[in-house]
């Protein structure tokens, strides 16, 4: 691979310029290594992988621990996309010397290049204090999978003008915070493109339309890997939950039929060693 590492500086002057930023999300070393080499731009460690490939019903239960852990996992397999690890629920929000403890975790333990918390305005000083301790940190608007319950579940926010503005303030402060970079998710596509004229930072959008300054999918949701609900603004560009299923069950009825192991998927001993062998048995 001969291109140079992501860093912020490239991802500022991608907005700059009018190049989109891709980005999708990755929870192992050898899918890390795979979006690297396509060339995307960021690759987030989402806490989707709670429930996509952890089994939990959402994001909340996901622990520090199991992020950390699949994020050093990315880290591994990445040589130059921007790695970003999504602090989980409860690791922010309780103290700020906690939350920066646990940022930078994500930095030094795990050797992420940033990390993201969700939340308003509420949270632009915590936001605040994890950058002063020397940590890019990603904001995350709009529906807020964390805190859904309090949103009224999984549904579009800011459709009205004060709901709308409330989202676009939220964005300012957490510019002023010094968020690098923002997230903003299930939001009209004309407030998406709003608030991405009106912040300098990226803004990377998941179902706020093509105006923002890139775009983030949940990598299983794309790939046709998912066992519930397909959300509306997802693409799926693989039907891999398909063929995942195909193979495994062509799988079970080779082996059922001892077609496989075939003589090629073994190792031979040659017949002398063999004998040696049986002759040695009491």
């Amino acid at each position: 691979m001969d291109r140079k590492k992501v860093d912020l500086t490239r991802l500022y002057e991608k907005k700059r310029t009018g190049s989109k930023i891709s980005v999708l999300t990755a929870y192992d070393a050898p899918t890390a290594r795979a979006l690297d080499r396509a060339g995307v731009d960021v690759i987030l460690v989402g806490d989707s992988a709670a429930n996509v490939v952890m089994g939990y019903p959402d994001t909340i239960p996901i622990s520090m621990d199991e992020m950390l852990m699949i994020t050093a996992a990315v880290a591994r397999g990445n040589e130059t996309a921007f790695v970003v690890g999504d602090m989980p629920f409860m690791s922010y929000n309780i103290t700020r010397a906690e939350a920066v403890r646990n940022a930078g975790r994500f930095l030094k333990e795990a050797r992420a290049d940033a990390v993201k918390l969700e939340g308003g305005g509420h949270i632009a000083e915590t936001l605040a204090e994890i950058v002063r301790a020397g940590i890019p940190a990603v904001g995350h608007l709009g529906l807020t999978p964390q805190t859904a319950s309090s949103l009224g579940g999984y549904k579009v926010q800011g459709r009205k003008a004060e709901q709308a503005m409330t989202i676009l303030d939220d964005a300012r402060r957490l510019e002023d915070a010094g968020a690098c970079m923002l997230v903003m998710e299930c939001v009209p596509d004309r407030l998406g493109t709003l608030i991405s004229e009106t912040v300098s930072m990226p803004v990377i959008g998941i179902g706020a339309g093509g105006g923002t300054d890139g775009q983030v999918l949940v990598l299983h949701d794309m790939l046709g890997i998912r066992s519930g609900f397909a959300p509306k603004f997802v693409k799926t560009y693989a039907n891999l939950g398909e063929e995942i299923e195909n193979a495994a069950r062509s799988y079970c009825e080779d082996v059922e039929s001892a077609a496989f192991p075939a003589q090629e998927h073994g190792f031979p001993m040659e017949d002398a060693e063999y004998e040696r062998l049986r002759g040695g048995l009491k």
